[in-house]
């Protein structure tokens, strides 16, 4: 998993490390697409209730990709950590300004309980997704010192 591999990147002369790492970009973002599909699913029958059943598994399934994302990040040794926590930390501040925006749209138009709940948690998974997406972005090309 983390096998390195030395030469240059395709369009540039200077050499780099490259390595293979876990699928965390493309997990994360898939755990993005199933919540924005699900908020969708959710928000477009609004003010009347929509079909609570698709939205959770939906959820469900967008919460389980983040999770293994994460824990495969988290196993990932040696890593750029200061730089994917700078990048995502400040990106996490502007998702989350987003979210509660969005969330308080929801309020305000009189969502109330399940429809309320799913669509909050929905809101919270891609706040984390987002900068997750950004953050190991920017890690995964920095360069780092021996292990």
């Amino acid at each position: 998993m983390s096998a390195a591999e030395s030469g240059p990147l395709p369009g540039s002369d200077a050499p780099v490390m490259r390595r293979r790492l876990p699928p965390v970009a493309e997990l994360t973002v898939g755990s993005m697409a199933l919540v924005i599909v699900g908020g969708i699913w959710m928000a477009a029958p609004l003010p009347a209730t929509p079909p609570l059943g698709p939205a959770f598994g939906l959820l469900l399934g967008a919460v389980a990709l983040l999770a293994v994302a994460l824990g495969l990040l988290l196993r990932v040794r040696p890593f750029a950590w200061d730089r994917l926590l700078l990048v995502a930390r400040w990106g996490f501040v502007a998702y989350l300004v987003i979210a509660g925006l969005l969330g308080f749209v929801f309020i305000k138009d009189g969502t109330r309980g399940t429809p309320l709940a799913l669509l909050l948690g929905m809101l919270a998974v891609f706040a984390v997704d987002v900068p997750l997406i950004l953050g190991f972005t920017v890690a995964r090309y920095q360069e780092i010192g021996p292990a």
